[in-house]
């Protein structure tokens, strides 16, 4: 199969380095990037209705996208802010949200998509601030890919990990490669890989990286990554 584009991007309610909110912004990175599937974490408010960041009405207007339907919240567009965009000619099989064992409200969610043809699987997930958490939370999802029929497998997400190769990153990699995107926070001045994208061997990494430009650097404290697989 031809190849395909992955990005996960942490987009911090829509709210920007300018401590402006504005889904326009967001979107505008989006379409920058021009992946097929996307991982958005703080994909929707905080409190109340817990309302989704991207109005529905403007995902439809200025983007190729649609959301992954979770059927969790009326008003939201992820679970635990966690939400899987994909093209909206795509085709969406078997979706799901996990509950994800936490000290605080964490879940992850997992969409089959197809691909040129292929069947994959997509997790995106945020992990817990703690050291301990994240290790059962990376535990958990591992196990959830785990249990299920046997196709390529993406796994996209903010790990909240500090470490270079330490805590839940090795857990995650005895069963999946990391793409070496690079430093995504903070987005003014990148010091640290929060942002990981991971994927199973069935699928070949053909490039990847850290998507800096003048929109993604005020759009969140968060820049996006992505990478391209085949496979």
């Amino acid at each position: 199969m031809k190849s395909f584009r992955v990005a996960s991007y942490n987009i911090r309610k829509a709210i920007g380095t300018d401590r402006r909110r504005s889904p326009e912004r967001v979107l505008e990175v989006l379409n920058e990037i021009d992946a097929d599937v996307i991982a958005l974490q703080e994909a929707d408010r905080r409190f109340g209705v817990r309302s989704a960041a991207i109005p529905p009405w403007l995902l439809e207007s200025l983007s190729p996208y649609k959301a992954v339907p979770l059927n969790i919240q009326v008003d939201s567009m992820g679970w635990h802010g966690n939400a899987i965009l994909v093209r909206k000619e795509a085709e969406v099989g078997i979706h799901d949200v996990l509950h994800l064992p936490c000290l605080e409200p964490r879940g992850a969610t997992m969409a089959e998509v197809t691909l040129g043809g292929t069947v994959m699987r997509f997790f995106g997930m945020h992990l817990d601030l703690s050291g301990l958490w994240r290790r059962k939370q990376a535990a958990a999802v591992i196990h959830a890919a785990a249990v299920r029929e046997a196709m390529p497998t993406v796994l996209m997400g903010d790990l909240n990990e500090w470490s270079a190769n330490r805590g839940c990153l090795a857990d995650f990699a005895r069963h999946y490669s990391f793409a070496p995107c690079g430093r995504s926070f903070h987005a003014r001045r990148p010091v640290a890989q929060l942002d990981r994208i991971m994927h199973c061997g069935k699928l070949k990494l053909l490039d990847c990286g850290v998507h800096d430009s003048a929109a993604a650097r005020k759009a969140s404290d968060h820049l996006p990554i992505w990478a391209e697989l085949r496979a």
